[in-house]
Order: structure tokens, then sequence, then C-alpha cells
């Protein structure tokens, strides 16, 4: 077949969970040493890029909908918790330095939690 092959790559939006008391994922990156920074953001554009397809170890489930992205400067391991909303954005919760093996409980309860003030939000904006 002779032709055009075009490359068409679905675009995903990523956005920050902000409430009252501010932007929680901005203000952890905004804490980290640029070069520590500069990694988590950098795994947070390859979400961007590849979507819902981002393979482990990138990206790993935690519950229902809600996901981590993974990576690591050093020994530190960062993580943020997010979600795939319906309007094909990601929606960044929560972000952590991960120092056990498991994920801890209250991380996964504050993300649980701001995903569904998210959620509802975004229905409300829909609704309108």
């Amino acid at each position: 077949m002779n032709g055009i092959l075009l490359n068409i790559v679905p675009t995903w939006a990523v956005e920050f969970y902000e409430d009252d008391a501010g932007c929680p994922v901005q203000d952890f990156l905004n804490a980290l040493e640029p070069r520590k920074r500069a990694k988590v953001i950098a795994i947070i554009a390859v979400l961007e890029e590849q979507g819902p397809t981002l393979p482990f170890p990138y990206s790993s489930q935690i519950e229902g909908k809600l996901r981590e992205l993974r990576t690591h400067y050093g020994q530190d391991q960062y993580r943020v918790l997010y979600y795939g909303a319906v309007d094909r954005t990601f929606v960044l919760l929560h972000a952590f330095v991960k120092r056990t093996k498991q994920t801890p409980a209250g991380d996964v309860k504050v993300a649980k939690e701001r995903m569904n003030g998210s959620v509802t939000q975004k229905q409300k904006r829909r609704e309108r």
C-alpha cells in the first residue's frame, strides 16, 4: 500500500487536583530539589503522552480507578496517585515519597477522598 502513514496519538490532559487549601501535588513538586522535581515531572509528561496504556512499572492500579505513577531518584521512591476522568483528563490527586513496601493506607485514603471530590466537581460542571 502506497500512501501516507499517520501516527495519530490520542491526547490526554493532566490537571492538578485543587481544593480550598490549594494544590497538593503542585506543593509537593515545589518542595522537591530541582533534579528530583524534574524526574517526577518527566513521568507525568509520559503519562500525558501515553495515556492509559502507560505500563508497569511506570503506572499501576491501586484500587478501582485509582492508580499510581511510579518513579525514583536515587533511593527515594516517588508516587503520584491519580485517576482518569471521563473527559480524557488525568487528575493528579496526591504525591508522596514511598518509604514502605506497601502504599500507605493513609495516602490511599487521602487520594480516594480527593478523587470523590473531583468526580463530584466534574459532574456539577457538566450539568451546567
